[in-house]
C-alpha cells in the first residue's frame, strides 16, 4: 500500500518540485542594453536605436522610459522644455529579444534615457541607459568632425619640424632643455593616464562606479597620440645627446621641479599599493601633473628667446602647427556648444578652455618673437663656460649666420 502511494503520489510530486527548482536556478534573468551608448538627434528629425535583451523573453514585457537631464532627478516625464518627444511605452513580445525605439528631437541639449519595467523577466535596469544629444544642424556635426581630424593631424605633425630643424643644423643650440624635460614628463604622465583609463579593467571599473552613467572620456586616438608624443619627444632628447649643444643643460629650477614631480608620483604609488587610494585616483594625479606642466612648459623657451634676442634653434613650424591645432580645437568647442546649446561645456569648465587658450597665447608670443621682434637678429653662441651661470646669461651675437 505504501509503495503504491509513493509511486502514484509522492514520486510525481517530488519530481515536479525538483523540476521547478531546476528551472528556477538554471534560467538566468534577462538583461537589457541599448544598441548604442550614445546617439545624436537633429531637431525636427528622428533617429532610431534598438533595445536588445540578452535572451528571448518567455512572456510579453512592457517597457517604460525615464528621462534625466544632467545630475537632476530621474523622471517619467520631462520637466520644463522637452528635449525630445516623450516616448510611448513599448512591448517586447514573448519569444523576441529586441525592439526598435524612435527618438524625435525637439530642442538642443543633452539627456540620459533610461528604462523601467514591472516585468520580473529583467534585472539591473538601473544600469541600462542611453546618452542622447539633440543638435541644431547635422551639417555642423560633420564640420565639427572634420575640424577634429584637422587639429589632431596638426598636433601630431607639430613635433616633426623641430626634429628636422635639429637634424638639418646638426645642433640643438637654442632649443631649451627645460622645455624638453617638462614636455616629456607631461606626455609620459598623460600617456599613463590614457593607457590606464582605456585598457586596465580595474581602472575602468572604478570609473564606472564613480560615473555610473558616464562614458569613458579616453578613446583610442588619445592613447595613440600620447604614445606617439612620448616617442617623438624621446627622439628629440636623443638628438640633444648627439648633436652640438655647447653648454646647454637643464636648469636647477627645472631639475628640482622634475624630481619633485616624480617623488610625488612614487609616494602616491606606495599609497595606491597600500589600497589607501584607488588606481583611478592615482591616474588622476598624473592628469593633474600634465595640466600643471602645460601651464608652465613654454615659459623657459620664451624667456630664453628673450634673453638671446633670437629664435634660432627653436622651430617656428612647431609653433605654427600647434597654433593651428589649438585654434581649431577651440573653434570645435564653440561649434559643439552652439549645436548642442551647451555653453556650460566651455564656460562651466574653464580649465579645459583656459589651457587651450593659454597655449595659443604662447604660440602667438613665439610668432611675434620670430617674425617681428627678432626677425633680423644674428645667430648666437656660448662664450663662457660657467656652471654657476644660467645658460641664457652666456649667449652673445656672432657674425656668422645659420
Amino acid at each position: 500500500m505504501l509503495l503504491v502511494m509513493f509511486k502514484n503520489y509522492w514520486l510525481p510530486l517530488v519530481l515536479q518540485t525538483l523540476l521547478l527548482f531546476f528551472n528556477f536556478t538554471c534560467v538566468d534573468a534577462v538583461t537589457l542594453t541599448f544598441s548604442d551608448q550614445d546617439i545624436q538627434v537633429v531637431i525636427n528629425d528622428n533617429s532610431s536605436v534598438r533595445l536588445v535583451a540578452s535572451a528571448p523573453l518567455t512572456e510579453d514585457a512592457t517597457i517604460r522610459f525615464t528621462y534625466q537631464i544632467g545630475d537632476g532627478n530621474v523622471e517619467f516625464y520631462q520637466q520644463g522644455t522637452a528635449l525630445i518627444e516623450n516616448l510611448p511605452n513599448v512591448t517586447m513580445k514573448n519569444g523576441t529579444s529586441a525592439v526598435t525605439v524612435f527618438i524625435d528631437g525637439k530642442n538642443p541639449g543633452h539627456l540620459t534615457l533610461g528604462v523601467n519595467s514591472n516585468s520580473s523577466s529583467f534585472e539591473n535596469l538601473d544600469d541600462v541607459f542611453l546618452l542622447v544629444t539633440i543638435v541644431h544642424n547635422s551639417a555642423l556635426v560633420i564640420i565639427s568632425s572634420v575640424i577634429g581630424w584637422i587639429y589632431f593631424a596638426a598636433w601630431t605633425i607639430s613635433f616633426y619640424p623641430q626634429v628636422y630643424e635639429n637634424f638639418r643644423r646638426k645642433s640643438v643650440v637654442g632649443l631649451n632643455f627645460d622645455f624638453l624635460g617638462l614636455n616629456i614628463t607631461g606626455f609620459f604622465t598623460y600617456g599613463l593616464f590614457n593607457i590606464g583609463m582605456y585598457w586596465i579593467p580595474e581602472v575602468k571599473n572604478d570609473y564606472k562606479k564613480l560615473h555610473p552613467k558616464g562614458i569613458n572620456p579616453v578613446e583610442l586616438n588619445d592613447v595613440i597620440f600620447t604614445i606617439h608624443a612620448v616617442f617623438i619627444t624621446t627622439v628629440t632628447i636623443i638628438q640633444c645627446l648627439i648633436y652640438k649643444k655647447d653648454k646647454q643643460r637643464v636648469s636647477r629650477v627645472a631639475r628640482v621641479l622634475l624630481v619633485g614631480i616624480w617623488l610625488f608620483a612614487a609616494v602616491a604609488l606606495i599609497v595606491a599599493l597600500c589600497k589607501t587610494i584607488t588606481w583611478l585616483t592615482y591616474l588622476y594625479y598624473f592628469s593633474y601633473i600634465k595640466l600643471g606642466i602645460t601651464l608652465i612648459k613654454y615659459i623657459p623657451q620664451a624667456y630664453m628667446n628673450f634673453r638671446r634676442k633670437s629664435t634660432e634653434g627653436w622651430s617656428i613650424g612647431n609653433v605654427l602647427l600647434d597654433f593651428t591645432g589649438g585654434s581649431f580645437s577651440i573653434l570645435q568647442m564653440f561649434l559643439l556648444s552652439y549645436n548642442n546649446d551647451d555653453w556650460g561645456s566651455i564656460f562651466g569648465n574653464p580649465t579645459k578652455f583656459g589651457l587651450g587658450f593659454f597655449s595659443i597665447l604662447f604660440d602667438m608670443l613665439f610668432i611675434i618673437q620670430h617674425y617681428i621682434l627678432y626677425r633680423h637678429k644674428a645667430s648666437y653662441e656660448i662664450l663662457i663656460d660657467s656652471p654657476e651661470k644660467d645658460i641664457d646669461d652666456v649667449f652673445k651675437p656672432t657674425s656668422h649666420s645659420e
